[in-house]
């Protein structure tokens, strides 16, 4: 797997390259969120490899990368993500991210508009994180710290996906699979990186300096960044369309993988 390398952080991220019949082929990045990898794209890279490049990045503290000491703010990230588009050297991209990725991508393409060729958000918010959540995520984050994903399990699994797909049998199948990930990351660095989402500034007062085409997906029935915030970003960024996928939480890439590659396909094939 590539890496950057800012400082005393090793980002880890998978490029397939361009399609062999297309070298001149545009860049998707793909930015996942809290407590995932570049995995949870896994099902829209395979869809889309052939028609564009697709780059999947591990943020620090989660994934293959390493957890340095320093900080995991998401302004940190950003820079973090502007390196390696920059590393690529491959001009505008189009940026897919969820969740904790997508705070990094309305990020970018406020601040870096050369950078992004159009913008996709899933599941994702302007604003800090409810008051009411945060002090309920950083005990999650401490316990998780200390022992583990299982003690917490129960209370992870509901803010994550949907009660649709946890009641799914064939789920079932990805659920064990992102917890085994899971349990091979450093606990203290995926812990900074909760911390890091839960004590976020708000980035919405930069929503009118986007001027990417933008596509914004929520699941309809997600819990941690739900319906109403989707709209509200999509109310701010001039050339934004906003799209609701039913019987899907908050891990939209993975709960309804078809839709959202029917969405982000059609979206990045016209630009």
């Amino acid at each position: 797997m590539p890496t950057l390398n800012r400082g005393a952080a090793v980002i880890h991220y998978t490029d397939t390259g361009a399609p062999p019949e297309n070298p001149e082929a545009p860049t998707i990045v793909f930015g996942h969120g809290l407590l995932f990898s570049g995995w949870m794209f896994e099902p829209q890279v395979r869809a889309l490899a052939r028609e564009f490049r697709c780059v999947t990045v591990d943020w620090r503290g989660q994934g293959e990368s390493n957890a340095p000491a320093g900080d995991y703010d998401m302004d940190t990230l950003t820079l973090d993500a502007i390196a390696l588009v920059e590393q690529l050297d491959v001009g505008a991209v189009h940026f897919a991210g969820l969740s904790m990725g997508g705070f990094i991508g309305m990020r970018m393409a406020a601040r870096r508009p050369e950078l992004i060729r159009s913008l996709t958000l899933l599941d994702t918010s302007a604003g800090p994180e409810d008051p009411d959540k945060v002090s309920r995520y950083r005990l999650l984050a401490h316990v998780y710290r200390l022992v583990g994903i299982k003690p917490v399990k129960k209370q992870v699994l509901p803010i994550m996906f949907a009660q649709s797909s946890l009641a799914d049998p064939t789920f079932a199948a990805v659920i064990d699979e992102w917890l085994a990930r899971l349990a091979k990351v450093k606990r203290s660095g995926m812990a900074k990186a909760v911390f890091g989402v839960a004590d976020r500034d708000p980035i919405d007062g930069e929503l009118d300096a986007v001027t990417a085409p933008t596509l914004v997906i929520v699941g309809a029935q997600d819990g941690a960044t739900p319906v109403h915030k989707a709209e509200f970003i999509a109310e701010r960024i001039d050339d934004a369309r906003l799209e609701v996928v039913e019987a899907c939480g908050h891990s939209s890439s993975l709960e309804q993988p078809d839709e959202v590659n029917r969405l982000l396909g059609d979206f990045v094939r016209d630009r």
